[in-house]
């Protein structure tokens, strides 16, 4: 059954007639292949620079305490400009923003990969992150214009969800073998070998500039008021990790961050043509799709963090080897997120498929808590790594589907913006969350007693546990939440 890309009766995303969708392009899997190469471009730079730290930081003599901003810089404007990137895209054309943010991104890393100090490369950092945020919301956008059956779009969406969720690992593992065996600077060159075939495969198989038929003009205000209440959020979440949350820089941010979201969302209810329409929001699937990438962010990352640490300051494992550790996850989020979204989705609907991913996540962390300082890779580490793969596979693909189905064309990278704002903010959350929490642990399995290596040691598994625990609880108030929201029928 064929699932046109507006719904004739969904009045919530502001949609038209069912014959307002595109036809289906004759390559669209084509054009999958370039979204995922495009999507896995900018995950990997969340990850890849992280590996390479130490070593550009001795290369170019910068202090500690400036080391944070390499991934800061990123972070701070990726996460502020996305929603502006979606809406660029939907007013002045979905296949000249995505060319312009390749292009823009594959340069900023050409410039960080030549750096030759400090300020070059945190300058080069900020545009990745300037021209990720209309690379990221275009994918989405296009993914979701380009698949109109059914279960293409389960498939497809099948994919990507499996790029999103593995590309972070494979960040790691692609970071650990250039640093190790070239240099830290070609996990920046790395992008120019990725969005050379992006850009190739954009002008061969992308037809047309496609944007909504009513433009208008860019929501000026509400696009300042959006983008710095994000850069206060994003960087009150940062700022927590490496200062506290009662210092004023952290919860001065983050209560401005607030307000000024509040006086966004005001803003929008009187707009003529608002950044973020919020008959977006309005639709139930879609906010539990939203929640549910929002949690999954936070633990994902979460776990990355605490286990890259495990794996390397515990079991004294290489770089190239902690890569190499993340692969059962990686293969169990490719087996689900296809999985569930061309197999499941199709048959039983979100409402059964994402609250038990959620619980398999909270198992795989459960188990994860039982680690030690010599635990065996194969035993402790492996399968509790699979299992979580498994549960955030269930997750991101119908989430993603979802996040996006239904959605008027106009509203296309609006709607993809804000899934992509989720998984940032929930990714900075739950770093700085998790980060403060485990240091706390530390703390308190060390007070009173002999700061020895081996209590050192075990301090860290203590906090590691900690982070799990806490991890596993946020997956498990994702079950409930989702389990309560999301309708039970299959997507029509």
């Amino acid at each position: 059954m064929a699932e046109p890309t507006v719904d004739a009766t969904d009045t919530t995303s502001g949609g038209g007639a069912a014959h307002d969708a595109p036809a289906a392009s004759p390559h669209r899997w084509l054009i999958l292949a370039v979204i995922g190469l495009a999507q896995l471009m900018v995950i990997l730079d969340a990850t890849i620079v992280n590996i390479a730290l130490p070593s550009a930081q001795k290369d170019l003599g910068f202090s500690g305490d400036n080391r944070q901003w390499i991934v800061t810089a990123y972070a701070l404007a990726f996460g502020s400009l996305l929603l502006i990137g979606g809406r660029i895209g939907d007013l002045f054309g979905r296949k000249a923003t995505f060319v312009i943010g390749l292009s823009g991104f594959g340069l900023a890393s050409a410039l960080g990969g030549a750096a030759g100090d400090f300020g070059a490369l945190v300058t080069a950092r900020a545009l990745q992150g300037v021209f990720g945020a209309l690379v990221a919301p275009t994918c989405l956008a296009l993914l979701n214009v380009t698949f109109t059956d059914a279960r293409e779009r389960a498939k497809a969406f099948g994919v990507y969800g499996a790029i999103t969720g593995t590309g972070a690992a494979i960040g790691l593992l692609l970071g650990g073998v250039l640093t190790e065996y070239m240099s830290w600077r070609w996990c920046l060159y790395v992008n120019l070998a990725i969005a050379v075939p992006a850009l190739i495969g954009t002008a061969v198989f992308i037809k047309g500039n496609q944007r909504a038929e009513q433009r208008g003009k860019l929501d000026l205000p509400g696009s300042f008021l959006v983008s710095v209440a994000l850069f206060c959020i994003v960087y009150g979440f940062s700022n927590a990790e490496t200062h506290s949350w009662s210092a004023r820089s952290t919860w001065g941010l983050l209560a401005a961050g607030v307000l000024l979201l509040a006086a966004f969302a005001g803003w929008q209810t009187r707009a003529v043509n608002p950044v973020l329409p919020l008959r977006i929001l309005l639709d139930r699937d879609r906010g539990a799709s939203f929640i549910a990438l929002l949690i999954t962010g936070a633990g994902l990352f979460g776990v990355s963090l605490f286990l890259t640490y495990y794996l390397q300051q515990n079991l004294g494992y290489s770089p190239v080897l902690t890569g190499l550790a993340f692969l059962p996850m990686n293969g169990g989020i490719m087996i689900t997120a296809i999985g569930a979204g061309s197999v499941l989705m199709p048959r039983v609907g979100p409402r059964a498929i994402v609250p038990a991913g959620m619980a398999l996540a909270a198992l795989g962390l459960v188990l994860l808590t039982t680690l030690d300082t010599n635990s065996s890779y194969a035993t402790g580490i492996m399968p509790p790594l699979f299992v979580i793969g498994l549960g955030i596979g269930m997750v991101f693909a119908p989430a993603m589907s979802l996040g996006t189905a239904g959605v008027a064309p106009q509203d296309a990278g609006a709607a993809s913006a804000s899934i992509n704002v989720m998984q940032q903010v929930g990714g900075s959350l739950g770093i700085a969350l998790l980060s403060t929490i485990a240091a706390s642990a530390a703390e308190n399995y060390l007070d009173g007693r002999q700061p020895t290596a081996d209590a050192v040691a075990q301090a860290g598994i203590e906090s590691y546990a900690t982070a799990y625990w806490w991890a596993a609880g946020f997956f498990a108030v994702g079950l409930v939440i989702t389990a309560l929201l999301y309708r039970r029928r299959a997507p029509a």
